[in-house]
């Protein structure tokens, strides 16, 4: 249990500091650069997903005791499709916020990133992306 906390924990740590990342190329690509803040944000994104795929693979996730059942090719589809879905859902969460609820685009896209990362990104990148193999059993030992 300690150890699926600590991974929890790392995983969150790599995704604050791609979302990071992300959240500052977003808000200087809308307030330097003049793009429409969701053009922004998908750019961003793409930028925070690669620092967030090194950390989790290279160590959020890592075990020296378990090798990924995946192949890194396949970790990397299958990467792309959460990015991809993440992506969609922290663009749709921030417009919804910002329409709705007339707040402002930062904000919004606060409340969309912190829910979209802790209640699909994580759980997918856990339970689909960065699955380990079963330790195989010694009937010697």
């Amino acid at each position: 249990m300690l150890e699926k906390f600590q991974i929890f924990v790392k995983a969150q740590f790599s995704a604050f500091l791609g979302g990071i990342l992300d959240y500052c190329i977003m808000i200087f690509l809308t307030e330097v650069g003049g793009l429409y803040y969701m053009v922004s944000i998908a750019i961003g994104c793409i930028i925070g997903s690669i620092i967030n795929f090194t950390l989790n693979k290279s160590w959020a996730f890592y075990s020296k005791d378990l090798d990924y059942k995946l192949t890194l090719t396949q970790q990397l589809l299958r990467f792309g499709f959460v990015v991809i879905s993440s992506i969609s859902l922290k663009m749709l969460g921030t417009y919804l916020f910002t329409t709705l609820y007339h707040l402002d685009y930062r904000i919004s896209r606060l409340i969309a990133d912190g829910l979209v990362s802790i209640f699909f990104t994580y759980i997918l990148q856990y339970f689909w992306v960065f699955t380990k193999k079963v330790k195989a059993m010694n009937i010697n030992e």
